[in-house]
């Protein structure tokens, strides 16, 4: 996982037993505090209003000219607020955003529509429709701001025929299960849409187009975040085919799908937009916040709290329950009240049929690492405030977590099996539970030592 390598330290067993639960009491509240701290520097009033006064001339001394507001994703709604309040009326009353069911924020001007994910539904299909086609009625005086955040590529379905949307959700199925990644399932999705991978630019061209953009992920590649609506798309057909291979379900996606992008490799269908296009020429997509914000502000409070902060990576990846048990060895050997933090999104095979997601997978395999010896409080947390399909963002859990656990009712390890780490969680009371954050700067990990 990196970093520096540093001597083992000797656990110390405690003599009162009462007083390490104490601690880790302590230690919990550390984490917590950390992890708030980490989501307020994603609040994304003031990374809007940064962006405005950075572009200010191409955003708005455009007078005598319409300036419309599209966009998607889970922040979107928050991002679109804070854009009514900086521009007021200069926004053209055909705006439309979409967000996830629970992230609908008061607007003015700008309409909300809430829609299905990280499943795309019908809500989400003829909100991408609309948007297209709103952009598409932009002339080449205008200026289209499109708000872009994670979730955005699920938000706007907008299946190529004959595909039907039910297919489009299967092959989604498919690889959220199969353990795929972003950038191996937006591959396909962009391959299977006329909405992703820069063809909303293409619909709302000549207008100007700028892209305000919250990062889910890792790098901040723009062809991959909400699948790039605006961005260039580097990834072909090819590329789409040989993630459906490489993740097992080539064969068990709809016959459609496969067809499609079979018929793409082949060069029978035409590309997405690549880089280098015209088309681009008067697009900017402009990045606003990811990941190394909310990773920085974890570090700052943690040092405030009294810790020495170590940031392991900024681009943590792999299967949760792995990359759980390298950071719980990592974190013993680090020195007494040490805060160990990593940012980035693991990722989760779905092999049972229980709840979860990705953040409680990783706390569950690291609470069945700790020992009494260890006086460690791990914390893992989406910034979104959604884990997979749970209400919950994500766990703090310490050595105490797997015998309170067990107590309410199931094995730990059977829980992980089963990929059930919600439950299991839900009963030792240590889910994290924000509701709806309106940001989404992939996920926070913190292990504390005291």
């Amino acid at each position: 996982m990196g970093g520096p390598e540093m001597a083992p330290q000797t656990p110390q067993r405690s003599s009162r037993p009462g007083q390490a639960v104490a601690r880790l009491d302590s230690q919990r509240d550390a984490a917590r505090a950390i992890w708030e701290a980490a989501l307020a520097a994603g609040d994304v009033v003031p990374l809007v209003q940064r962006a405005l006064d950075q572009h200010a001339s191409q955003l708005v001394s455009r007078s005598g000219h319409r300036l419309h507001v599209f966009g998607c994703g889970k922040a979107s709604g928050a991002m679109a607020a804070a854009l009514e309040q900086a521009l007021g009326d200069r926004i053209a009353d055909d705006g439309l955003v979409v967000v996830k069911d629970g992230y609908t924020v008061r607007t003015e001007r700008i309409e909300l529509r809430e829609a299905g994910h990280p499943v795309p539904d019908a809500r989400g299909q003829a909100a991408a429709e609309a948007i297209v086609e709103r952009a598409r009625g932009a002339g080449a005086e205008d200026l289209v701001i499109f708000l872009v955040s994670g979730g955005g590529s699920a938000l706007t379905p907008a299946p190529t025929p004959p595909i039907t949307l039910a297919e489009k959700q299967e092959t989604t199925r498919l690889l959220l299960g199969a353990g795929a990644t972003i950038n191996e399932l937006n591959a396909v999705r962009k391959h299977l849409s006329r909405f992703k991978g820069g063809q909303l630019a293409r619909a709302a061209a000549p207008a100007t187009v700028v892209s305000l953009i919250l990062s889910d992920v890792i790098g901040d590649p723009l062809d991959v975040i909400a699948s790039g609506p605006t961005a260039p798309d580097p990834s072909t057909f090819a590329d789409a085919v040989t993630v459906l291979e490489r993740r097992g379900v080539a064969d068990r996606v709809p016959r459609a799908v496969r067809t499609r992008l079979d018929a793409g490799a082949r060069g029978e269908i035409a590309e997405t937009p690549k880089p280098g296009d015209a088309l681009f020429e008067r697009v900017s997509n402009v990045v606003i916040g990811n990941n190394a914000l909310v990773v920085d502000a974890a570090a700052a409070n943690a040092r405030r709290l009294g810790y020495r902060a170590e940031i392991l990576t900024r681009a943590l990846q792999g299967e949760a329950r792995d990359v759980a048990r390298e950071l719980i060895a990592r974190a013993r050997t680090l020195p007494p009240r040490t805060c160990l933090i990593a940012g980035g999104e693991t990722t989760v095979t779905v092999r049972g049929g229980g709840r979860g997601g990705r953040c409680q997978e990783f706390a569950l395999a690291a609470a069945l690492e700790l020992t009494p010896d260890d006086r460690l409080v791990v914390l893992a947390a989406g910034t979104d405030g959604t884990d997979g399909p749970t209400d919950a963002a994500g766990a703090v859990v310490d050595a105490t977590t797997v015998a309170r656990g067990e107590t309410a009712g199931r094995a730990a390890r059977a829980a992980l099996a089963d990929n059930d780490a919600y439950t299991f969680l839900a009963g030792a009371g240590d889910l994290v539970v924000t509701g709806p954050t309106n940001t989404n700067l992939l996920d926070v990990y913190l292990c504390l030592r005291e």
